[in-house]
């Protein structure tokens, strides 16, 4: 089992920055490919970063390359999302998400490859 709990949701003017946070707990952090996912109201759950164990591998959805990172600290069990530049249209809730690893070059965008989640934290950007 691996627990997951974000943090760093807000609200803040389009064109701020925010950086999220996800703590984890449990099974052993290395061993899982970590995600970002994010779900507006009314709409399905998207892709939005994915790292993988070394954060030697990231990927992005186009709609958020260049303007957020994904990064990890795996001495403190923490995954992060640095969000700049942010849009209106990047208001949802935010949940972080963990993957048995496979290997790092594994891309998995799709919200069921995911064997663990937080409960995600509320971002809103005004216009």
């Amino acid at each position: 089992q691996v627990q997951l709990v974000e943090s760093g949701g807000g609200l803040v003017q389009a064109g701020g920055s925010l950086r999220l946070s996800c703590a984890a707990s449990g099974r052993t952090f290395l061993d899982n490919t970590m995600g970002w996912f994010r779900q507006a109201p009314g709409k399905e759950r998207e892709f939005v970063a994915q790292i993988s164990r070394s954060g030697g591998s990231t990927y992005y959805a186009d709609s958020v390359k260049g303007r957020f990172t994904i990064s990890r600290d795996n001495a403190k069990n923490t995954v992060y999302l640095q969000m700049n530049t942010l849009k209106p249209e990047d208001t949802a809730v935010y949940s972080c998400a963990a993957r048995h690893w496979r290997s790092d070059s594994d891309y998995a965008p799709e919200p069921n490859q995911y064997d663990y989640w937080g409960q995600g934290t509320q971002v809103t950007v005004s216009s």
